[in-house]
């Protein structure tokens, strides 16, 4: 008995660790630099012939195709928010980033809709003054992407996309339990942006992160004494936004130390 014991335990261990470990395998290839014996001061040109071409904002027809193809790679935010009559609405901005760590501070530019129609997200984050930021991974990109359809603002998104609701814990939008990373934040600060004929296009709204929600999954405690904790980026498997209806991965990744740091 006491051997089976022994067998069944250290087989169990044994599982656990491989869940464990399995989880925290590397899911993209760490490489060296692209030019690993690069001396400061040498030329790294552009290896295409020809010239840069100017494009004026003013001269094209659009400058959508052009931007979302050119600033790449941009973060997703899936973006929760809720409406002062009770709807939840959630949907992806690519039009996103980190902006400050003190306060820490996250951006979203809402464009317009067309015939100047303010969408839910925005009218939303206006009206309550508190939104969602959900981060994107590829484990759950096909129901997140399904949010960004044209739907009433009394639809909730994640009912029809199949997301999870999870209460958060100091706003009243709900967080997306599919997301390994949620960042629950209060609005600070909007600026309305204009085009060349005077007309309100883009809201851009900032948020103050009031709240951190991070997945055991994907969370390194290696600085928690000091209060750091950090993300593991091969677990979070996060996407990033490129040109058209193009997502992308990060399947690769290289180091390059910083001048100003050992």
């Amino acid at each position: 008995m006491f051997e089976l014991k022994t067998v069944l335990a250290t087989s169990a261990g044994a599982f656990f660790a491989f869940l464990y470990f399995s989880r925290r395998k590397r899911h993209v290839v760490k490489e060296s630099p692209p030019h690993p014996s690069w001396k400061a001061g040498e030329n790294q040109p552009i290896p295409y012939p020809g010239r840069h071409v100017t494009l004026l904002p003013s001269e094209l027809k659009s400058c959508y195709p052009l931007i979302i193809s050119a600033y790449v790679p941009r973060p997703i935010a899936l973006v929760s928010s809720k409406s002062a009559a009770g709807h939840v609405n959630v949907a992806p901005y690519s039009y996103t980033g980190a902006i400050s760590h003190d306060p820490p501070a996250i951006v979203v530019s809402c464009c317009r809709k067309a015939g100047d129609v303010m969408k839910d997200t925005l009218a939303n984050i206006l009206d309550t003054k508190e939104f969602v930021v959900n981060i994107m991974s590829e484990w759950y990109a096909e129901s997140a992407n399904h949010t960004c359809g044209n739907f009433p603002p009394e639809v909730n998104e994640m009912d029809v996309a199949g997301l999870t609701p999870l209460p958060s814990k100091i706003i009243s939008p709900p967080r997306v339990a599919e997301s390994a990373l949620n960042f629950e934040c209060r609005l600070i600060h909007q600026y309305d942006m204009k085009n060349a004929q005077g007309k309100v296009t883009t809201t851009v709204v900032i948020g103050e992160i009031v709240a951190f929600h991070v997945h055991e999954g994907v969370l390194e405690m290696n600085g928690a004494g000091e209060g750091k904790p950090t993300v593991n980026f091969d677990a979070l498997k996060p996407l990033s936004r490129l040109g058209g209806c193009t997502y992308g991965r990060t399947t690769a990744v290289f180091d390059l130390p910083r001048l100003d740091r050992a």
